[in-house]
């Protein structure tokens, strides 16, 4: 973290408290963290992503390395925490690990998210070299039966090779980076094997072993996938637990952007139903600061966020977590 960095933190932190306090969005920050999108293709088919169930109503594609070095440099002064990671698998991306080494090279920390299946031995040591600071794998399953229940088309024992090789490659290269985060989804399928989890992610070497909530669309046809154990689940009777407060920090702290180079306000915008402008038609800055469409939705979100549609599955607030 830069002088720079902890001073446009501190602004946008200012601009937030402000915000809630007269009921009027204002901003005075750029963003402190952005999610990026690498590209909107993934191998398999979970049936609870419009990636995986090829249900996007928008165009499908690859973000090129000269738009996301147009974004980086513009954001890079401020940007202290890049997602890179939105919707797809991010190693479809055959420019991925370059934009990441781009990235990390600016002094912006990066993550990202993946299904595992493309850690061959190259593919690892691009990703250990690239200066990527922390990498989520998704694993939500102890063997292939359980796994492949939402990870259709999913291999278990590629996805478990992947995660070993870099590891492995890690410790080849004597690097500390990066750091490698198993993410286990639970589901009712698979709940009965989170006592093991942890034990099974330390003896992949993983760094961190977390449980995460599942996010529900549709309770009438995907209800089955929540688990027995209220602990573990996001709902209580269908509803989220979370009392959507009429305040939210990511409007004030990052924004999305897609591998076409839409501003959204948010990651539960999947669909980029509410875009605020498109880089480089106009600035980052501009669009952050000055957006009609931005300042618009801030307002709506601080006049009433259970009116917006995306807000009402959201875990912001929501303390209550597996």
């Amino acid at each position: 973290m830069t002088a720079r960095k902890l001073w446009n933190a501190a602004l946008n932190e200012a601009a937030y408290r402000r915000s809630n306090a007269l009921g009027k969005p204002v901003m005075w920050g750029m963003p402190v963290s952005l999610g990026v999108e690498p590209t909107t293709a993934c191998n398999l088919r979970c049936p609870m992503c419009v990636s995986g169930t090829r249900s996007f109503t928008r165009p499908v594609g690859r973000m090129r390395p000269e738009l996301f070095e147009k974004i980086l440099d513009e954001a890079a002064p401020e940007l202290a925490y890049l997602v890179f990671y939105f919707q797809g698998e991010p190693f479809i991306n055959p420019d991925f690990t370059d934009m990441v080494r781009y990235a990390a090279e600016r002094n912006v920390f990066v993550a990202t998210s993946t299904n595992a299946h493309f850690l061959d031995e190259e593919t690892a040591e691009k990703t250990v070299r690239s200066g990527l600071g922390k990498i989520v794998v998704s694993l939500d399953g102890l063997n292939q039966e359980s796994y492949e229940k939402y990870r259709v088309g999913g291999n278990f024992q590629t996805a478990v090779n992947g995660i070993r090789r870099l590891v492995q490659t890690k410790k080849k290269l004597k690097s500390e980076t990066p750091f490698v985060e198993l993410q286990f989804i639970v589901f009712s399928h698979n709940e009965n094997e989170i006592q093991r989890v942890k034990a099974f992610g330390n003896g992949l070497g993983a760094d961190k072993t977390v449980l995460k909530t599942a996010q529900i669309y549709d309770f009438e046809t995907q209800a089955h996938f929540v688990p027995q154990n209220e602990r573990y689940s996001r709902y209580q009777n269908g509803k989220i637990k979370s009392k959507l407060e009429n305040r939210c920090r990511r409007l004030w702290r990052g924004a999305e952007i897609t591998w076409d180079g839409k501003v959204l306000p948010c990651c539960f915008d999947k669909n980029a139903e509410h875009v605020a402008g498109v880089v480089p038609q106009s600035s980052l800055r501009e669009i952050w600061l000055h957006s009609p469409e931005y300042r618009q939705f801030r307002q709506r979100l601080l006049n009433g966020r259970k009116n917006i549609e995306m807000c009402k599955n959201c875990t912001e607030g929501l303390k209550t977590t597996a």
